[in-house]
């Protein structure tokens, strides 16, 4: 019989990442440009193939210099910073809607994981973090003797 971790906030913390996203997104109709002022958190995917897990956040306009990946005591964060774009001479800008400042993501990792061996790739605005999977050795029958 497999362990399975217990997350009891697990669902609470997803929620409350939505809502945060949600309510940082939100715009009342008496504000004017605050877009810069609010935090931003990447929106992120994760997935799973039979060899590794993917964890890929969208990161648009934000350099690969600028990311950061670290994996610790179960859990990965991703964090870095979306600078502001620099206005040029001849520009006026009317509206920014556009978040930028800095972000942090923290995700636990399943304990089937091999911390060793993650890497990352940044294509297209979109940082893709491989997680690989740990050899699980399948356990193997015996026949007990009765007594």
């Amino acid at each position: 019989m497999a362990n399975i971790r217990w997350e009891p906030f697990g669902s609470a913390d997803l929620g409350f990442n939505r809502l945060s996203s949600l309510l940082g997104r939100w715009h009342s109709p008496f504000e004017h440009d605050l877009g810069a002022s609010r935090e931003w958190l990447p929106a992120t995917d994760i997935s799973e193939t039979d060899k590794e897990y993917l964890i890929r956040a969208e990161l648009p306009a934000v350099r690969k210099e600028d990311v950061r990946v670290t994996a610790d005591d179960g859990m990965i964060r991703i964090e870095g910073e979306r600078k502001h774009h620099s206005e040029q001479n001849d520009e006026r800008v009317h509206r920014t809607e556009s978040f930028h400042g800095s972000f942090s993501r923290t995700f636990s990792l399943p304990e089937n994981v091999d911390s060793s061996a993650i890497r990352c790739e940044s294509r297209d605005g979109v940082l893709t973090v491989h997680v690989p999977k740990k050899a699980v050795e399948k356990a193997k029958s015996r026949q007990i003797k009765v007594e």
